[in-house]
C-alpha cells in the first residue's frame, strides 16, 4: 500500500487524483506565511519505494486518470529521475491523462527548457506556481526568494514547453498600505505569464510560521472582507488574459467567484461592484467556514 509521511497537501483540483509523495517535505521551505512543510526535511524518495506502491495501486485501484506529485516541490528531483517515474506511472495506468506537480521558482530556474520538454512528454503537463505577488516589496516581505521578473521568466520557461501552468495569487499580502499595487503589479505579472488557471488565496497567518510570528506580535495588517474585495477587482480590472480560468474556490477566500477571462471578465466586476456597493448583504465566506 501507499505509506504517506506526514500531512498531505494538494491542490482543489486534484481532489480525485492518486497522489504520490515522490518527495517529502519542500526543497525550499522559506516563504513567510506557509506552514505546509515545516515538521518534515526535505528528501527525494527512493525509487524502489515509489515503483512498490505504484504496483500496489495498479492491483488495488480502479482507473487512474491523474496522479499529483506530492509535496510541495517535487519538480526539484533530477530529471531523470522524474522520467523514470513518469514511465513507471504511464505504463501502470493507461488511462492516465495527467501528471502534476507543485513547482517553485527554485526548481523552475534549474529545470532546462529541454527538460520540461522531456517530462512533458512523458506525461508531466502541469505545474502548480505560487506567484502569490508581482510586487517585489511584498515578494520580498514574503520571502519568496524571486522577484517578480525572475518569475516571469521560469514560467515563460514552462510555457515554451508546452507545460499547463496553474497560478495564485495571494490576496491581502500586502496589507492595507500596499494593497491596491498588490493588486496591480499581480495582474501585470500574470498578464506576463498567461497562465490557463489563476485561481486567488487569502493570505492566513498560521502559528509556527514567521507571518503567525508577527500576527502574534500585532504586526500584521489583515483585510476585511470589503478590502479583499476591493483588492480582488483591482486585480481583475488589471488582467488582460487571453483563454484563462479564474477561481477564487479555495477555503481561505471571502467570495467564491468563477470565469473564463476575458470572456467573463465584465460580469465578475459585476459581482464585485455590487458587493462593494451594498457590504452589508454580500454573500461573504464566514470566518468559521474558511481555513487552509
Amino acid at each position: 500500500m501507499i505509506a504517506y509521511e506526514g500531512t498531505l497537501f494538494r491542490p482543489p483540483s486534484e481532489a480525485n487524483s492518486l497522489i504520490l509523495q515522490a518527495t517529502i517535505g519542500c526543497s525550499y521551505n522559506q516563504c513567510t506565511f506557509c506552514a505546509m512543510y515545516r515538521e518534515k526535511r526535505f528528501r527525494v524518495r527512493p525509487m524502489d519505494e515509489l515503483l512498490a506502491e505504484i504496483e500496489w495501486a495498479r492491483e488495488s485501484l480502479g482507473p487512474v486518470h491523474k496522479v499529483f506529485l506530492a509535496d510541495g516541490d517535487a519538480l526539484v528531483a533530477k530529471a531523470r529521475f522524474l522520467a523514470e517515474l513518469c514511465d513507471a506511472l504511464r505504463e501502470a495506468f493507461p488511462d492516465l491523462r495527467r501528471i502534476s506537480c507543485y513547482a517553485s521558482p527554485q526548481s523552475m530556474a534549474i529545470r532546462s527548457v529541454e527538460e520540461m520538454t522531456m517530462l512533458r512528454e512523458k506525461g508531466l503537463t502541469q505545474y502548480y506556481l505560487g506567484i502569490e505577488s508581482g510586487h517585489d516589496q511584498v515578494l520580498s516581505d514574503l520571502a519568496k526568494g524571486v522577484d517578480a521578473e525572475e518569475m516571469i521568466r521560469v514560467a515563460n520557461k514552462a510555457h515554451e514547453a508546452g507545460v499547463v501552468l496553474s497560478t495564485m495569487i495571494l490576496l491581502g499580502a500586502g496589507g492595507r498600505q500596499l494593497s491596491q499595487d498588490h493588486a496591480r503589479e499581480s495582474a501585470r505579472v500574470v498578464n506576463a505569464i498567461q497562465p490557463r488557471f489563476l485561481s486567488t488565496l487569502v493570505m492566513t497567518p498560521v502559528e509556527g510560521t514567521p507571518l503567525g510570528d508577527q500576527d502574534a506580535r500585532g504586526e500584521v495588517d489583515e483585510l476585511n472582507p470589503v478590502e479583499l474585495a476591493a483588492e480582488l477587482r483591482e486585480l481583475i480590472i488589471g488582467l488582460e488574459c487571453e483563454a484563462t480560468i479564474f477561481r477564487s474556490n479555495h477555503a481561505s477566500n471571502t467570495l467564491t467567484l468563477a470565469g473564463v477571462l476575458p470572456k467573463d471578465k465584465q460580469a465578475l466586476l459585476g459581482i464585485l461592484d455590487e458587493t462593494l456597493a451594498h457590504p452589508s448583504s454580500a454573500r461573504f465566506v464566514p470566518r468559521w467556514r474558511r481555513g487552509l
